[in-house]
């Protein structure tokens, strides 16, 4: 049994992941941040998944503090992108416990989110891989790697939190 198995189950991993979702889809921000650990990295990888987000270009490399400006913008109303808010839903399946690395369990799944604004419906799906960590016996997101799909093609607008 590996340390991931001990330490994080794969229920408690998928409740983790759906209660993720969940806030990110009904704009539950200061929730969704909450998650996070105060190192957080949060990658959205651009042409191709194993691109080097330090020396190529990234639909979203944001550290910490880059997380918690975006939360900011959200709640001034005057993100543009955001006018009126986006309708998601997130269905977030195949969740599997992948190993550890440290007091870290890394968890990949896959999911499909719907957007719903103005210019009609948009299809969002691809695979994520949270390295989550217990922090005084809460689990956090250390990490969040998002690979879309499509991401080696022009990505439209994408004004909330994948």
């Amino acid at each position: 049994m590996t340390a991931t198995a001990v330490a994080i189950s794969l229920r408690d991993a998928e409740e983790f992941l759906y209660r993720e979702a969940r806030f990110a889809d009904e704009h539950r921000y200061d929730d969704w941040e909450a998650l996070w650990t105060d190192e957080a990295l949060y990658w959205v990888p651009a042409n191709g998944d194993e691109t080097d987000p330090t020396t190529q270009m990234s639909i979203i490399f944001d550290n910490r503090a880059r997380i918690a400006t975006r939360i900011k913008q959200f709640h001034t109303g005057k993100r543009h992108s955001q006018m009126p808010p986006s309708r998601v839903r997130r269905m977030v399946s195949n969740v599997e416990l992948l190993g550890s690395e440290g007091e870290e369990a890394l968890v990949g799944s896959n999911f499909l989110a719907i957007e719903s604004r103005e210019r009609g419906m948009q299809i969002w799906a691809g695979r994520t891989e949270h390295r989550l960590r217990v922090i005084e016996g809460e689990l956090k997101m250390a990490s969040k790697k998002v690979m879309l799909v499509d991401n080696d093609r022009a990505v439209h607008t994408l004004a909330f939190l994948i």
